[in-house]
């Protein structure tokens, strides 16, 4: 579940933190199969003694620099979860990996239904080469949003979920905009005005800082590094609320499955 805020929200912690700049004495893995490059052993081996430089994010992915030119990088998934905790705190339920740190605190990746995946690689374009631009990212203007929605003629929902499109966009935050929006989901994108684009464009960075000004959204799964869940979920205006009135017109909210995720949005504000 974990979008750009999340995942957003998650470095601004790392950073607070004083992760940047400490060392991992070693990795261990508890899945192998959390690794999808290199070989678990190689990848255990490598992290061995490297010290964490920087930590970035590219859409949903969050990449950790270290000292040898490597890149670390986590994808969360659907119910991965990344959290520092201190050496007294006791067993993680569905723990997948963690990394001792020099300062004997522990940064663990756990993860319900192993969706999860961990890069080690030397060029982290390996991993994020392909996505399109990041969603808050200054290079997103209305007018590349514009051109890459072109003579498309997928529905615009569906477009705005697919990360080589533009990244960092899920299924909660791909609704809330449409609706802020006022765009159905199952608008063409070739269909989409100028005007509208313009619209789009500063719905998706409005409800991303929102959520990341509430610190997510959290129903089941996510939580920040602490282990605290979002407080996001009150902000959402059609996302989970089938039956509900709009805060717009008091049209009950509905619901569709598009393309095998539920869909939220009012009939009348976006139809």
């Amino acid at each position: 579940m974990p979008e750009l805020p999340e995942v957003e929200t998650i470095r601004g912690d790392i950073l607070g933190a004083g992760v940047v700049g400490r060392g991992i004495k070693e990795a261990q893995l508890l899945w192998a199969g959390a690794v999808r490059e290199p070989e678990p052993r190689e990848f255990c081996r490598r992290l061995a003694g490297r010290t964490i430089r920087a930590v970035a994010r590219r859409g949903k992915y969050l990449i950790f620099h270290l000292d040898s030119g490597e890149s670390l990088i986590v994808h969360l998934k659907m119910t991965g979860a990344l959290l520092l905790r201190g050496p007294a705190f006791g067993p993680e339920p569905y723990l997948r990996a963690l990394f001792l740190l020099d300062d004997g605190r522990e940064l663990r990746f756990a993860d319900a239904r192993k969706l999860g995946r961990l890069w080690l690689v030397d060029d982290a374009q390996k991993v994020v080469g392909k996505l399109g631009p990041d969603a808050l990212a200054a290079d997103f203007t209305p007018q590349v949003l514009a051109v890459r929605l072109g003579s498309r003629r997928a529905p615009l929902k569906p477009l705005l979920m697919d990360q080589e499109f533009v990244s960092g966009l899920g299924n909660i935050y791909a609704d809330e905009a449409l609706f802020l929006a006022g765009i159905h989901p199952l608008r063409p994108a070739h269909q989409v005005s100028p005007t509208e684009v313009a619209t789009l464009h500063q719905a998706i960075g409005q409800v991303l800082h929102q959520a990341m000004a509430n610190r997510g959204t959290s129903f089941s799964d996510y939580r920040d590094l602490s282990g605290e869940p979002g407080n996001n979920v009150g902000e959402l205006r059609v996302y989970r609320r089938r039956g509900q009135p709009c805060f717009r017109c008091q049209t009950p909210i509905e619901r569709m499955a598009l393309r095998g995720r539920g869909t939220y949005f009012c009939p009348r504000c976006q139809g």
